[in-house]
């Protein structure tokens, strides 16, 4: 039986979204955590990310990026107008895409998955010489902020002449 190979950027894609998958979930708060939950369904919509993923591995996917943003469920997802949580409170529709903060969140893990697969590879970490690049998440520009801050860069103390003052000392 011959086995179908993937093309080298097709083959390149999985594995960027896997090892997307993989270091965003060992990101993730334990389950059980700080809120537990009874196994999450199966889900319906994925469109960045694997789609052979369980309820619970996007469940702990999502609950890592809401703590890089220091944000809520409901965020990116609309309430169901029919489902109740047994709290009362409305349920979420995470199939829904209504709203412009999912397909924005859709948006920064498409390039956060470029940068980790096409840039940071060509970066040797600082960090003991080590030759392995550092991954890139949500929280290296959020910092638990939903808008990430503008970084400011430091007042230029030193100038040295003939150095223009955004020239590297």
């Amino acid at each position: 039986m011959k086995i179908p190979s993937l093309s080298l950027p097709a083959a390149a894609s999985v594995l960027g979204l896997a090892l997307f998958a993989v270091t965003t979930v060992a990101q993730a708060p334990p389950p059980g955590g700080d809120h537990p939950h009874p196994p999450a369904p199966a889900p319906t919509n994925l469109k960045v990310l694997p789609k052979t993923l369980t309820g619970d591995q996007v469940h702990e996917i999502m609950h890592g990026w809401a703590k890089a943003l220091r944000t809520q469920c409901d965020t990116c997802h609309t309430a169901d107008p029919v489902k109740k949580m047994p709290n009362g409170q409305p349920a979420l529709n995470f199939a829904d895409d209504s709203k412009k903060e999912k397909e924005t969140a859709r948006a920064m893990v498409k390039m956060t998955m470029d940068i980790n697969k096409n840039y940071t590879s060509m970066v040797e970490s600082s960090r003991n010489n080590a030759p392995e690049a550092k991954m890139v998440g949500c929280g290296t520009c959020h910092r638990g902020q939903v808008d990430p801050p503008a970084w400011v860069p430091p007042p230029d103390h030193e100038h040295h002449e003939g150095a223009p003052p955004s020239a590297p000392h």
